[in-house]
């Protein structure tokens, strides 16, 4: 039997599940400090011209500067970089 601390352990661990179109507004928090920011929000979800092909970038928001970049919106499944919500 599996005490509740391994449970959680183990739900870390695996990739977070995603869906790109309900990524809009979510918090992030950066497990490494990105240029003195750690808390981002997903600010758009970048269509590609050509409808029929999947979505692929996002734009993160840094919160406290404001500062935005692209990303590749699976990049936020990477456990050692991002964290969902703001911690």
């Amino acid at each position: 039997m599996h005490s509740p601390n391994q449970a959680q352990s183990q739900a870390r661990d695996r990739p977070v599940q995603l869906n790109p179109k309900k990524l809009l507004l979510t918090k992030w928090t950066a497990v490494k400090v990105i240029a003195k920011q750690k808390h981002f929000l997903v600010s758009r979800v970048l269509q590609p011209e050509d409808l029929s092909l999947p979505i692929t970038e996002i734009e993160m928001e840094a919160v406290y500067s404001g500062n935005k970049q692209i990303i590749a919106w699976r990049e936020l499944q990477d456990a050692e970089r991002w964290k969902q919500g703001w911690l």
